[in-house]
């Protein structure tokens, strides 16, 4: 069943690591930067082929410089042979240094990429925040990661090769003639210091907004991608296109500015780079240096001012990574992540040969702790757009602690409604929702799932291994937890069925399972987060009648006791076992009562109760 909550306004989309670019970007440099000691001989092995690459062409420059201005006078040709090879010999090196500094940088960067990707998915699992925009998590994994690869490949290995040849440079220079070297010197400060900073000032504004706003590009793809039928159906589909509109025109506004302020600076160090060479030649000159060695220094100056502008590219480059490391920092600086693979955390071994039942109970974890948690909804209202008839209408309802409800009724009866306002995703117009006696509003953002959660609809699979899915919903937990909840599910057999069993890719969105598979691992995943209030939104969604029956059986028997089971079904067969059934229409309470009650009494349910029999008789029937 699609729920509305993705086109509802209030839907909160609240960064869960607070202000995005909040704290200084040192800070979060440093943060990063610990994960890359286990390859800082590679990282250091990078810097210096790049500094031997920018070496390598600066010395080809002037000894080229220095072999045609030299060959102009016709002299023996002994005296240009070793010029000759050293330009033959510099030229081929420059490539080889410039390929190897690639290998080696990607390599270690790649290497130090996988750790950080792994330990910041473990961080989105570990906090289990409310559905905090799928487009954003994703910004998070993929092109915020990719700031670090960018830190380490277009700022700090570049610099270093940068710093190292200025000052190989102007000790070239020193020898011969120092006061051009100090001319050097000072074109190369300019360079690499105050033109960096001039560059960071110019963009500091503008680079700041790029990572949040690419990350709510992103949800605003995924919102109108794949809630196109939900936003089309709420008439939100207008305003979800202006809404992704003004974003996208508000972001090639950066861009062009970012890239009108980095022609600026780019013409200055252009020129920056001609009045330091024509100075140093003034000077050389004044200084009664040959005319040949004066060309030498020339082009060297040119060459070494070039290779110091890189500066202001990494620079440039820094500031603009700076709000995607502080948000990858930000989750990297969560205790509570546990990379996905690192294996489970230290417990008792099971009895050998033991098998996981699928009625067994699951180990409630940290979600469970605390008091009991009654839910209350009073005189609850949702409406999703003025004038619309409500989604929720004045809705009332208790769910004790430990309780077990069912909420049925027809299509576009509030069912979904009622799970995104629980879960949070959803904010009333009016009434009043607590859980425990306090109001769910109250809930940060990051608390709230760990008490109310579940099975939504249209749960997410990511493109990892089962294993990694299920740990989005208790990070923390052993093979004995995973193979409890996969079995509770329905999804164990199948799982030791595969080759790589636990580690199986399932694709992106699941797109290696079938629909019953993907929803039996959506399943066991809210299973295995046993939040005190369950919340289940069509859990046996594309399973045949006798599977269906079975996983909501083991279901309901993995639930810890002493937790409350909300159950939003279409279909009425296993809920006979329920405390109370509750049917909604037009987003109202039209009746309540357990199963057999409601069967001997006229209304909705009897008569879809008695449809549905009929339908599941003639399809066992059917069946081989």
């Amino acid at each position: 069943m699609a729920g509305p909550a993705t086109v509802d306004p209030p839907v909160r989309t609240t960064d869960v690591n607070g202000p995005a670019g909040a704290g200084p970007a040192g800070a979060a440099e440093r943060v990063v930067l610990r994960l890359a000691r286990p390859y800082l001989g590679r990282l250091v092995g990078a810097g210096l082929l790049a500094a031997a690459t920018e070496f390598a062409g600066l010395a080809l420059m002037a000894t080229a410089t220095w072999l045609l201005m030299s060959a102009a006078g016709r002299p023996p040709l002994d005296r240009l042979t070793v010029a000759i090879v050293a330009v033959r010999a510099l030229a081929i090196s420059r490539g080889v240094f410039r390929y190897t500094e690639r290998l080696a940088g990607h390599d270690a960067v790649l290497r130090i990429i996988t750790d950080v990707r792994a330990r910041v998915f473990a961080a989105l699992a570990a906090r289990r925040s409310a559905p905090a925009r799928s487009g954003d998590a994703l910004s998070r994994l993929v092109s915020d990661v990719e700031t670090v690869q960018d830190l380490l490949l277009r700022v700090l290995v570049p610099a270093a090769g940068a710093v190292l040849v200025s000052v190989v440079a102007v000790g070239g220079a020193a020898l011969i003639s120092p006061p051009a070297a100090g001319v050097l010197a000072v074109g190369l400060l300019v360079a690499g210091v105050a033109l960096p900073v001039l560059a960071t000032r110019l963009t500091r504004r503008s680079a700041a907004e790029l990572a949040p706003l690419r990350g709510a590009l992103a949800a605003d793809a995924i919102d109108l991608t794949h809630g196109a039928a939900d936003l089309a159906a709420f008439g939100a589909t207008a305003t979800a296109l202006r809404a992704a509109t003004d974003r996208t025109r508000r972001l090639a506004r950066l861009e062009r500015r970012l890239a009108a302020a980095g022609f600026a600076v780019d013409a200055i160090g252009t020129l920056l780079a001609g009045l330091t060479a024509g100075a140093v030649v003034l000077v050389a000159l004044a200084s009664g240096v040959p005319g040949v060695l004066v060309g030498v220094l020339a082009v060297g100056t040119l060459t070494a001012v070039e290779v110091a502008l890189a500066l202001v590219g990494a620079a440039r480059q820094r500031t603009q990574l700076r709000t995607g490391l502080t948000r990858v920092a930000a989750l990297l600086g969560d205790t509570r992540a546990r990379v996905p693979g690192a294996g489970p955390a230290p417990r008792e071994e099971p009895t050998p040969g033991a098998e996981p039942m699928a009625g067994a109970e699951l180990t409630p974890g940290v979600a469970s702790e605390g008091g009991t948690h009654d839910v209350r909804l009073d005189d609850v209202t949702v409406r999703y757009r003025a004038g619309a008839a409500p989604a929720l209408d004045r809705m009332s309802l208790d769910l004790p602690a430990g309780r077990r409800v069912a909420v049925v009724g027809p299509s576009g009866a509030g069912k979904s409604t009622l799970a995104a306002v629980l879960t949070g995703a959803v904010q009333p117009g009016s009434g009043r929702v607590t859980v425990g006696g306090r109001d769910l509003s109250t809930y940060a953002e990051d608390e709230l799932p760990r008490v109310v959660g579940g099975l939504l609809a249209e749960a997410y699979v990511f493109h990892a291994t089962v294993r990694e899915n299920l740990l989005l919903g208790g990070p923390g937990a052993g093979e004995e937890e995973l193979a409890a909840a996969a079995a509770a599910a329905g999804l164990l057999d199948w799982v030791r069925e595969q080759p790589a069993g636990w580690d199986t890719v399932v694709g992106e969105e699941g797109s290696q399972l079938s629909g019953g598979q993907r929803q039996r691992l959506a399943l066991a995943r809210a299973l295995l987060a046993a939040p005190p209030v369950l919340v289940l939104d069509e859990p046996t969604e594309g399973l045949d009648p006798a599977a269906a029956d079975a996983v909501l059986a083991s279901t309901l028997a993995a639930t810890p006791a002493g937790h409350s089971v909300l159950l939003i079904s279409h279909r009425l067969t296993g809920l006979a076992g329920l405390d109370e059934i509750v049917v909604l229409d037009a987003g109202r309470v039209v009746q309540r009562g357990r199963h057999g009650d409601l069967v001997a009494t006229p209304g909705w349910y009897r008569d879809q109760w008695l449809l549905q029999e009929a339908a599941e008789r003639g399809y066992l029937a059917l069946a081989p």
